[in-house]
């Protein structure tokens, strides 16, 4: 979110809103100005510039005309979009003079005459409120950054990227459900950028509601297909609730991105061994161990499985040795795992080796103080 750049599009070429308005001999050096500094680069043209607006309010009356206000906003905001460092030496109160005409004029119902030189005085001050922001989130001040995109958000309402921000700078600091109502709005309008969907899909996720976070995702993968990181997302939900029936759609696109991922190998494993397709489980189970065997679950889901097999095939023999195998394996890496011991404990009765029975009960004895 920090990488974006800060400024705004404006709608308009700088200082291309004063074109149309030109004609008049009274605004002329105001114009010239602003053109000069737009050909050169140079801040004492907008200097310049506002020497020559402010030449022209003397009065009460000048004070209340709208059209030398508008061209006084013009200027004014420019100078605070363009000199950030404050070269030209503006007062402190210069931004609050500028927010404040700038506002009354976007209020003012005759200004819909000059709508292309409001519309950039306003996406100027909001530049300025943006830069702010992200100002204020580079030190992690995100009380602050919210106040200053909220105002960007009051001059440029149809910049919808604000509602990220406030939304971002809302989860940095734990507010999840102002940050979730931001994210909301956002995606209305802005739902196929994968980061924001994924963002949001998180801050849902961080209040317990899944549901709205697997809606998200949905909407954002039928938009994404390709996108990893929204299928990431949508497989570990269903695998954190359980629902293996809703995730095993997804293990083929999974393994795809993900193939010597031994994580994701055993969630796709585990997965096929609860809807009890044994093959599909085992081999992945196999391939998982093959990419990390210093990881208890699947060696132990394995013995587990072959455990299971034995039983229901009625196999004393190949199907609980291969049991007691793996299950020794997820005992070394676990030697104090109860559940693992009360499995060995079976399979060593119906093997009918005493030995290691007898050692397994004593070890449990002494675990559970039984």
């Amino acid at each position: 979110m920090l990488s974006r750049k800060v400024t705004l599009l404006l709608a308009v070429l700088l200082f291309a809103v004063m074109d149309t308005s030109a004609q008049s001999e009274v605004f002329k050096n105001v114009v010239n100005n602003l053109a000069l500094y737009k050909q050169k680069k140079d801040l004492k043209y907008l200097t310049s510039a506002k020497k020559s607006v402010d030449s022209l309010i003397k009065t009460h009356q000048d004070s209340a005309d709208l059209e030398k206000n508008v061209y006084k906003a013009v200027v004014y905001s420019s100078i605070v979009f363009i000199d950030s460092t404050n070269r030209l030496k503006m007062p402190p109160i210069f931004f609050g003079q500028v927010n404040r005409l700038v506002g009354q004029l976007m209020a003012d119902k005759r200004s819909y005459r000059y709508q292309h030189q409001i519309d950039f005085s306003r996406r100027c001050v909001a530049n300025v409120y943006l830069r702010q922001g992200f100002d204020y989130m580079r030190i992690s001040d995100f009380y602050n950054a919210i106040q200053s995109f909220q105002k960007a958000k009051k001059f440029a309402p149809e910049y919808k990227e604000l509602s990220g921000y406030i939304a971002y700078a809302n989860n940095k600091m734990g507010n999840l459900i102002d940050a979730t109502k931001y994210y909301t709005d956002l995606l209305k309008t802005d739902s196929s950028k994968a980061e924001v969907i994924e963002a949001a899909s998180n801050a849902f996720k961080a209040i317990g509601d899944t549901t709205k976070a697997l809606q998200l995702l949905h909407k954002g993968r039928k938009k994404l297909p390709e996108d990893r990181f929204l299928l990431l997302d949508e497989a570990n939900i269903y695998n954190n609730k359980r629902d293996y029936g809703s995730l095993e759609p997804l293990l083929n696109d999974l393994l795809d991105e993900n193939p010597n991922n031994a994580e994701m190998v055993y969630i796709a494993a585990n997965c096929y061994d609860h809807l009890n397709k044994f093959d599909k489980a085992e081999s992945l189970y196999l391939r998982s161990i093959e990419l990390n065997n210093l990881v208890f679950e699947p060696i132990y889901n394995l013995g587990l499985l072959y455990l299971r097999e034995a039983v229901i095939k009625n196999d004393q023999h190949k199907g609980l040795e291969r049991s007691g195998i793996w299950l020794e394996k997820a005992n070394e890496i676990s030697p104090n795992d109860v559940k693992c011991l009360q499995l060995l404990q079976i399979v060593y009765l119906k093997m009918g080796n005493q030995n290691q029975l007898e050692k397994t009960i004593n070890k449990l004895k002494n675990l559970t103080n039984q």
